[in-house]
This record gives C-alpha cells, sequence and structure tokens, in this order.
C-alpha cells in the first residue's frame, strides 16, 4: 500500500517488572506492525503471547506494573508515547476505541444502558445528558439491539450476554473511531449469536471505514474477518502477512501448527493434532528462538541464535531461520 499506515509500531516493547526489579516479563517484545485505514488485521497465538498487553499498549492502558520500554507508536503521523497523559484520554474512545473480552467486566451494573453509552459523547463531544441519550438510541439501532427505546433505560444485568456483546461494541463506535480493537469480543457467545456479531462488525466496519485490529484464538474468524494476520509467540511477532498467504503457505513452524491443529470436515484423523509442549516463562527465554524447545524442524543454531524477521514477499515476514534466504542460512 502506498498510502501512510494509520498505524504503526516499531519495534515496541512492553515488559512487566517485579516490585525491586528482580524479575522481568518480556510480555511484548520487538514487535513492528502496521495497519492501514479500513484494514483488518488478526492477531492470534496461545493464551499469554502478548496479544492483550499489545493492544493495552497501544491505548497505554498497561496496569502499572508494566513499562513501554522502547519503540515507536505512531497514529495517524503523531507519535502516541509522547502524548502527555491528558492528550491521550482524548484519544482512547474518540479516536482509538477497544471492545473488551468480558462485557460484564466493561459495563457498570449501577448505570443504565443509556449513560453508559452515551458517556464517550459526553465526554469526548461535551454533549448534554438527554443529547447523549438521543444518540445513545441511534447507537443501539445500529448494532441491532431492538427496541431500543426502552433498552436505553435498562441495566446490564437485564440484557443476554449478545446483548452485552453489542452494547460495548456500540461504545466502541460512539465517537466515530479510526481505530476499533476487539479483544477476544466472541468467546462468550454461542456460534449463532457469533456469527451475527461478526456479520454486524463486518457491516460497522465497511459503513464506517474503521481500521480493525481482531485478537482472537479462532484462526476460522481470521479467515472470516480480516485481510492480514500477525502470528505472536513469546511476546514476538513470529510471521506476518495476508491471511490467503499465511493459511495457503505459512513459512514459521509455529504458523503451521497452528493451522494443522484446525479440525476439518475432510479429516479422516481420529485426534487433532496438538503442539507438544509448553508456551516458554516470559521472564527466562531461551538465547535463541523461542518456539525452538517445541519446534519439530529446529537445528542447532535455533537454540542459541534468535532469527531476525527474513521478508519473503511483499508485506510478509517470518522470524524463522528455515525462511532465510541461502547466503544468510
Amino acid at each position: 500500500m502506498s498510502a501512510a499506515p494509520l498505524l504503526s509500531l516499531q519495534n515496541l516493547s512492553t515488559h512487566y517488572v517485579s516490585q525491586h526489579g528482580s524479575r522481568v516479563v518480556r510480555a511484548v517484545d520487538d514487535v513492528t506492525l502496521d495497519l492501514h485505514a479500513g484494514e483488518s488485521l488478526g492477531i492470534v497465538g496461545e493464551s499469554g503471547s502478548g496479544k492483550t498487553t499489545l493492544a493495552l499498549a497501544i491505548l497505554r492502558l498497561l496496569p502499572p506494573a508494566a513499562r513501554i520500554v522502547s519503540g515507536r507508536m505512531l497514529f495517524e503521523g503523531e507519535d502516541l508515547l509522547a502524548k502527555p497523559d491528558g492528550d491521550m484520554r482524548r484519544v482512547r474512545g474518540k479516536r482509538i476505541a477497544m471492545v473488551l473480552q468480558d462485557p460484564m467486566a466493561s459495563l457498570n451494573p449501577l448505570f443504565s444502558i443509556g449513560d453508559q453509552v452515551g458517556e464517550p459523547i459526553r465526554v469526548h463531544e461535551g454533549a448534554g445528558r438527554a443529547s447523549a441519550w438521543q444518540r445513545a438510541i441511534g447507537l443501539l439501532k445500529s448494532v441491532r439491539i431492538a427496541s431500543p427505546e426502552t433498552r436505553v433505560r435498562q441495566y446490564p444485568h437485564e440484557m443476554s450476554g449478545g446483548m452485552r456483546q453489542r452494547i460495548v461494541g456500540a461504545i466502541g463506535i460512539s465517537c466515530g473511531p479510526r481505530l476499533l480493537i476487539a479483544d477476544e469480543p466472541t468467546t462468550s457467545l454461542d456460534l449463532t449469536i457469533q456469527a451475527q456479531y461478526l456479520e454486524l462488525l463486518r457491516d460497522l466496519q465497511r459503513q464506517r471505514g474503521l481500521a480493525l485490529i481482531f485478537i482472537t484464538h479462532n484462526l476460522g474468524i481470521v479467515a472470516k474477518m480480516c485481510d492480514r494476520l500477525a502470528v505472536m509467540y513469546a511476546g514476538r511477532v513470529v510471521e506476518q502477512g495476508p491471511v490467503a498467504q499465511l493459511f495457503n503457505a505459512p513459512a514459521h513452524p509455529y504458523t503451521r501448527a497452528l493451522l494443522g491443529s484446525l479440525p476439518r470436515m475432510s479429516d479422516n484423523r481420529e485426534r487433532l493434532t496438538a503442539i507438544e509442549g509448553q508456551p516458554p516463562d516470559l521472564s527466562s527465554l531461551p538465547p535463541g528462538c523461542a518456539f525452538a524447545p517445541r519446534c519439530p524442524m529446529a537445528a542447532p543454531r535455533c537454540a542459541t541464535q534468535a532469527p531476525p524477521a527474513f521478508v519473503l514477499g511483499e508485506d510478509h515476514s517470518a522470524r524463522c531461520w528455515l525462511a532465510a534466504p541461502v547466503a544468510a542460512a
């Protein structure tokens, strides 16, 4: 793409540090990613690979023990790391919004749906309560909540799981952000509601020109929703590129292992393929490739030398010695 990225993460590293600094967990390690306007980027990986920490780092909403230790985060050409806290508060919810995994953790049980959907409008646009409620009714309509005039007066416990997920989606788009980060937004939904919610997200993206970061364990969702895919392992992006490229010709053994563990209707296998072993402790990573102890294709150098990101084609790269050009292999 010739246009400048909407979001550009450059060598971003985020660490969790214990109280006395004796333990450092490298939750996000040297991540470089670009996202263009209107594009969908899927981020996948096992639990603990750094996906959610990366999303929280973009919004600078990290817990007290976490530190962004290096790198740059450019959003619409501005470095988010250089912004004072007050300026970042004006970015969150207005220009970058996030839908969290558990809607009940996002919604306050003491406030009505109308007040919660309308709150970003009041904070960022200075609207009064009545005006914000009218906007909230329209937003609930846009996320296909029936009888929105009634629902704005109700409370989260009066909603089903699927409705609560739609409501946090309405909050996310309330101020017309350029970027929406969705962190496992379908985990608690049954398959029918999940399909409806994904279709809704896709429609909202088309209508509003949203860029979307979709964090998930579900590669089927990535195939349906995303233009590009980044695969994270032990805090690093080990492979990234167009979805079709990574699904059809994955270059990293971890990407192949994730795809190999997917159930297929045509398979005659009695058992699913599993990835042997466990992800590494991020506070004591091995000196070489973090995936080497679990990799069936590991060579001796993999245990001692961490591979750089090798460029394999347009917008496709992988951190694996198997992907190295002949001269570097």
